[in-house]
């Protein structure tokens, strides 16, 4: 492996993570399935940074991503004798014991890398916060980089930065060059989901073979213009789709914001160059906002579940009693959990085939700050009643004693409360600058809309015969991309969806805040929905707590769709 501030050309760069639980063999495929100057690995989540938060309070040594470390084991020489570098998050709350750690390895395995950490993310902790870290840009990564590290590990860095460094690295980016940034930045957001870029998880996934997709990799090139790929011979597809929904992932306005630059979306244009080559140009940056984003996890208290399943008739008298029981059972007991909620999922079906499929579901979720009350007093509560409750009265699993649940928020802080820092294969510690240029954020005026499409015939049909989803969280707030793939279906679609017709549509989300963002170089409308997760994905406070699956139910509701684009 070789370091240095080489410019010009193009870096190839591919993922081979997008969470802490991807594909383990992913990283061996991408070392030997194509040419690549660098790998990049994701694995941290709001949700993974309390997990790891509370791996360090059982062991102080902990706080990294350990699959990391195994899946080094494997490829750390593979990746040394291709000249592959190594850049990945995975160093979570513990950077340098991660790279430690890869150092022992190194040695052990006779391995001669060189091997770099970034840090300064982690915050002073709040009263009562289990974690506290600021998101880095890519600077400090490009410093390592440069100094001639073959791996780097940092702790919480943006999922962009593991882009933008390389990037800046290889073709000498200074913090000014705002357009070349954003165009990393938009290749990284690509990137940072691994298969999700290629296939995976897509709407129209029947067009493709997604039963084990290629990761991506991105051909950066000096202007920051990309083209987004894969290696040959892999599953899954790249094409303005995959890509268009990938882009909308986890996403809201226009400004897509970050330490190193703030994206404009609304300037990216995609065009389908090849077989399973998509380029991304075109894309504006403007100066980062001047606070940083910062993430703060605590235990928000104690979390109990109970399912019962309830069979055949009279389904609603059913919910009703054991409602009606558990309650009593509460105030006999003089203690009810602080907050308790319950929810009827009509999963069954007259005159059903199977016994499960004549069952619906009525799930009780229990939370409070005291284990006690989520404990004895909610088992017993459940599953006193047993024999003398509803006909068929049954639980999908015995209850159990409560557990903790997390709690994530999102607040901002000044860059000078952060010492982002690059420590260097030699030791030496080298302090990251913020950008000394920044704009504060704002919203972008709504651009114009394309003519709607002429009065005719309608039928009443799911939105997902004629427009894709994206859905996920950023804390406790859920966002929602929907595309059309045809200039017709975008004109249909930019004047019925509005943030009321979602509503309409989703009645979850009626209460809430909706903000509507329009983006017609993607044919996009990117919704977000204020507070539908709570407190956020760790404190499972609905059914589908990370709102991976709010797309496809807004895809599932019907509406009076134009015949023309049926």
């Amino acid at each position: 492996m070789t370091g240095g501030t080489e410019t010009g050309g193009v870096l190839r760069v591919g993922n081979c993570s997008g969470f802490y639980g991807d594909r383990f063999s992913a990283v061996r495929e991408m070392l030997t399935g194509g040419p690549l100057d660098v790998l990049t690995g994701d694995y941290l989540a709001e949700l993974t940074m309390l997990i790891l938060g509370r791996d360090r309070l059982k062991d102080p040594s902990l706080g990294y991503a350990k699959t990391f470390l195994r899946q080094m084991e494997d490829t750390l020489g593979l990746a040394h004798a291709r000249g592959v570098r190594v850049v990945a998050n995975a160093g979570g709350l513990n950077p340098a014991g991660l790279a430690g750690a890869l150092r022992n390895l190194a040695g052990r395995l006779g391995v001669p890398v060189r091997v770099a950490h970034v840090e300064g993310d982690r915050l002073p902790l709040p009263a009562g916060a289990l974690t506290a870290n600021a998101y880095l840009g890519g600077a400090g990564i490009a410093a390592c980089l440069d100094a001639g590290a073959d791996v780097v590990v940092t702790g919480r860095v943006t999922d962009a930065a593991l882009v933008t460094g390389p990037a800046a690295a290889r073709f000498g980016w200074g913090p000014g060059d705002h357009d070349p940034l954003a165009g990393a930045v938009v290749a990284g957001h690509v990137l940072e989901c691994g298969t999700q870029a290629t296939g995976g998880n897509h709407p129209f996934f029947r067009r493709y073979d997604v039963r084990r997709p290629g990761f991506p990799v991105a051909e950066l090139h000096p202007d920051g213009s990309a083209v987004i790929t894969k290696h040959p011979g892999t599953g899954g597809a790249v094409d303005v789709s995959t890509v268009t929904a990938q882009l909308l992932y986890e996403t809201s306005g226009a400004r897509y914001a970050g330490p190193d630059v703030t994206a404009r979306l609304d300037t990216v244009r995609l065009t389908q160059e090849g077989p399973d080559r998509v380029r991304i140009d075109g894309v504006r940056g403007e100066a980062p906002p001047p606070a940083l984003k910062a993430g703060i996890t605590r235990l928000g208290g104690w979390r109990n579940e109970v399912v019962f399943v309830l069979t055949g008739l009279d389904v609603d008298a059913k919910a009703r009693l054991v409602e009606e029981q558990v309650e009593d059972a509460f105030a006999r007991a003089g203690t009810r959990p602080a907050d308790v909620r319950w929810e009827l999922a009509r999963t069954d079906r007259a005159d059903a085939a199977t016994e499960e499929t004549a069952s619906a579901l009525l799930r009780l979720v229990v939370r409070d700050p005291d284990p006690e009350a989520v404990g004895r007093a909610v088992t017993g509560a459940a599953v006193e009643p047993a024999l003398g409750s509803y006909p068929g009265f049954h639980v999908t699993a015995p209850p159990g004693r409560g557990a903790p649940y997390g709690v994530f928020e999102a607040v901002y802080v000044e860059p000078g409360t952060v010492t982002h820092t690059a420590v260097l294969p030699d030791g030496r510690r080298v302090p990251v600058p913020h950008p000394a240029a920044t704009r504060p954020l704002a919203p972008v005026p709504e651009p114009p809309l394309p003519p709607p499409l002429p009065p005719g015939p309608t039928r009443r049909a799911p939105l997902g015969l004629v427009a894709g989803a994206r859905s996920g969280d950023k804390g406790g707030d859920a966002n929602v991309g929907v595309w059309a793939e045809t200039d017709e279906a975008w004109r249909w679609l930019a004047h019925t969806l509005t943030a009321d017709r979602l509503r309409d549509l989703l009645p979850e989300t009626r209460p809430l805040p909706v903000a509507r963002h329009v983006l017609p170089r993607l044919r996009a409308l990117n919704f977000t929905v204020a507070g539908l997760l709570g407190e956020g994905a760790a404190a499972r406070a609905r059914f589908d707590p990370q709102a991976k699956a709010l797309g496809e139910w807004l895809r599932a509701r019907h509406l009076d769709i134009p015949e023309v684009l049926l």
